[in-house]
């Protein structure tokens, strides 16, 4: 199996070698505060991309992660993989990006390649494991990748991402994970003209998979607990808007959707979503990452319905997502924050107070370099 590129470059006895110094936002436990941490990046080799990180997203992963919410943390834990920079150097053997091309990282930065879904193109399944931009898992040495909260990363060109030049760059970064996470299950699904899509919450991911499925042209519904929302819903995309709490508005639309995009990222109630399907319908869970309330069979057997989860997206899935949100002038509805708030960013995305998606400008990391 080809072996995971690493941070730290190793000399053949073992010992590490110098890499690039590098500065970052991270934890070292999951009880203290993100703060300044340096550590090295490894020299970019032959086919490698060295970035400087000028915007990363904020993603709702990042806040789980450092809090080991999932118990696989990794310490030190630098997170971020919605990475927008420029190019500051290239391998030998680089041959689709120069210094100074704009270029984009997201979840991943390496995978097995020899793997069946690695071969069929489809990087986020790999079954040895892919590499994640942070926290692993770990890699040949031992060691630890560290994201996006940081002043540059290196990345094998692979995994390295064209940006289109005509999207505002603060806006761009949230594409390479909520924009492929939304993407992807409409890709394999065949959304398109005239498909007649739900997408269930207003967030970080739903209001670009509202962008993104109206692009591809399909009929789109949203569903929200919040009446403060609507407007927003319809100026993204949406052809209609209901409240999940309505219960007259839910029974009207029953047997009516074809594709149900779920993002809400905590355990829920599937039901009433379900009860909206037309026959052959399906919905698919791109955000909650633990178990739900039961699903019913019963109903779900009698209309052969589908029901099943999404993981971010493929290399080429991540690049289509972004050339067609350039086609289409699609960016994220974006916060910028500085890094130094990054802790109290935290505190409003679980409390839904960011409008709605938060990105760091990289420029403020500068302020910590200074003192």
């Amino acid at each position: 199996m080809t072996s995971y590129a690493q941070e730290v470059e190793i000399r053949t006895d073992g010992s590490r070698a110098k890499g690039t110094q590098a500065v970052g936002y991270g934890t070292p436990d999951k009880t203290s505060q993100l703060g300044p941490i340096r550590f090295e990046r490894r020299t970019p080799g032959p086919l490698d991309v060295s970035i400087e990180i000028l915007y990363c997203g904020v993603c709702h992963s990042d806040r789980h992660q450092v809090r080991d919410e999932w118990n696989n943390t990794v310490w030190p834990c630098i997170p971020g993989h919605e990475i927008v920079g420029r190019v500051t150097a290239v391998g030998a053997e680089v041959t689709r990006f120069r210094v100074g091309d704009l270029a984009g990282v997201g979840c991943m930065v390496d995978s097995c390649q020899e793997c069946d879904a690695c071969t069929a193109g489809e990087e986020q399944y790999c079954q040895n494991g892919f590499l994640a931009t942070y926290n692993g898992p770990f890699k040949a040495d031992g060691s630890n990748t560290f994201g996006g909260y940081s002043d540059h990363i290196v990345v094998t060109e692979q995994f390295v991402l064209r940006i289109p030049e005509n999207l505002d760059l603060k806006a761009v970064a949230p594409i390479l994970c909520a924009g492929v996470t939304t993407y992807s299950p409409m890709k394999h699904w065949k959304v398109g003209k005239g498909t007649k899509v739900g997408v269930v919450a207003l967030g970080g991911l739903g209001h670009m998979a509202v962008q993104i499925a109206a692009a591809l042209g399909a009929e789109v519904t949203v569903f929200t607990t919040r009446e403060d929302k609507m407007a927003d819903a319809r100026t993204l995309g949406a052809g209609a808007v209901v409240l999940s709490t309505d219960e007259d508005a839910m029974k009207a639309l029953k047997g009516t959707l074809e594709f149900i995009i779920d993002t809400i990222p905590t355990r829920h109630d599937v039901n009433p979503y379900l009860q909206t399907l037309a026959h052959d319908g399906q919905l698919v869970l791109v955000g909650a990452l633990e178990p739900l309330e039961p699903a019913n069979n019963m109903y779900m057997a009698t209309q052969r319905l589908g029901m099943s989860g999404s993981l971010i997206g493929s290399l080429a899935e991540t690049q289509e997502v972004l050339d067609l949100c350039g086609q289409h002038g699609i960016v994220a509805q974006a916060e910028m924050i500085d890094i130094q708030d990054i802790n109290k960013t935290f505190e409003r995305m679980m409390n839904e107070e960011i409008h709605y998606r938060a990105v760091i400008d990289m420029a403020s990391l500068q302020r910590d370099q200074r003192a």
